[in-house]
């Protein structure tokens, strides 16, 4: 599907959901869904090496632990701890692994408007035999979310999960398709429910960062791109807006760091990096009051916090 993450969202990317998945935000804008809700979130650049030639790794993520590294006894595919992330359960049968839901999505986003209708037809007339067939239902739901009608299609995704509760891939694709309806706290519970069936899906803890984003919950969504990074260090969005998240609590180094190595994943997050710490990255920016939540538009120069959250990418169907 085409670009989100290069258009001001209030929600993705994840979903990007994205013309591969980074966006920055614009000056003074409102937050608001534009996009096409189903491009994949998969970062720009994503094997782009950093100015060193080296290719980019975790390392410089402060709660990260390297992507590669061997899990403890105990520790989930992420790295973290089970406690922190939870066990995960059995996922449907035939269920595809976090890097190939990853390219489906991809080859999705490129797909067109008659595609997309073909898609619908082709799932309503399977489920006119089999109205209870779980992928039936998904599809046709995720037809009417690439068709923008949201409203029409959680319906769809809400009945594919009732008929098959361990499918992580309707759970995302209905978080991705509330964030697009700005429910945001019902977006967060479904990606939440997406990494309990596929805990080493790097796009679910992205939309669910997104989705805390918007409702100011910083600190947690910092939790969720550190984990998307621990997944793929090359992911440029994750860095962007973990990045964007410090800011938003007064951690200008941190800010700093990952909005530099957004940079060099993604030359388009500049902005970002000029925008949220200043001067090109060198120098904090000067404080200024800061408007109550849902009073103002989201930081311009010369904030030093959010006054509401920044447009985000969207993760995609």
């Amino acid at each position: 599907m085409k670009s989100l993450l290069r258009t001001p969202l209030a929600a993705l990317g994840l979903l990007a959901f994205l013309t591969n998945c980074a966006t920055t935000v614009t000056e003074k804008e409102k937050p608001t869904v534009n996009s096409q809700p189903m491009a994949a979130p998969v970062a720009t650049g994503a094997t782009r090496p950093d100015s060193t030639g080296a290719a980019a790794t975790a390392t410089d993520a402060r709660v990260a632990t390297p992507a590669t590294a061997t899990p403890e006894p105990g520790a989930t595919p992420t790295g973290l701890p089970l406690e922190t992330v939870g066990a995960p359960e059995t996922a449907a049968p035939n269920t595809p692994s976090a890097t190939a839901a990853s390219a489906e999505r991809a080859k999705e986003k490129k797909m067109t408007a008659a595609d997309y209708r073909a898609m619908l037809e082709s799932a309503d007339s399977r489920l006119k035999t089999s109205p209870k067939d779980p992928a039936a239902l998904l599809q046709r739901a995720k037809a009417k979310s690439y068709l923008k009608q949201y409203k029409e299609a959680i319906p769809d995704y809400t009945a594919a999960i009732k008929y098959q509760r361990n499918n992580p891939d309707a759970y995302y694709n209905r978080g991705v398709n509330r964030l697009m309806m700005k429910q945001y706290k019902a977006a967060a519970t479904d990606f939440s429910g997406a990494l309990k069936y596929r805990p080493d899906d790097k796009e679910s803890f992205f939309g669910r960062g997104v989705a805390r984003m918007q409702m100011y919950q910083y600190k947690p969504a910092v939790t969720d791109f550190t984990r998307a990074i621990q997944l793929d260090s090359t992911y440029a969005d994750a860095w962007e807006y973990r990045g964007i998240s410090y800011s938003s609590f007064d951690k200008l180094s941190e800010a700093r760091r990952d909005l530099e190595r957004a940079t060099k994943l993604n030359p388009e997050a500049a902005k970002s990096l000029k925008r949220y710490v200043g001067n090109d990255g060198h120098e904090p920016i000067k404080a200024a009051p800061v408007a109550k939540p849902g009073t103002g538009y989201h930081p311009r120069p010369g904030y030093k916090k959010p006054a509401t959250p920044p447009a985000a990418s969207t993760p995609a169907q």
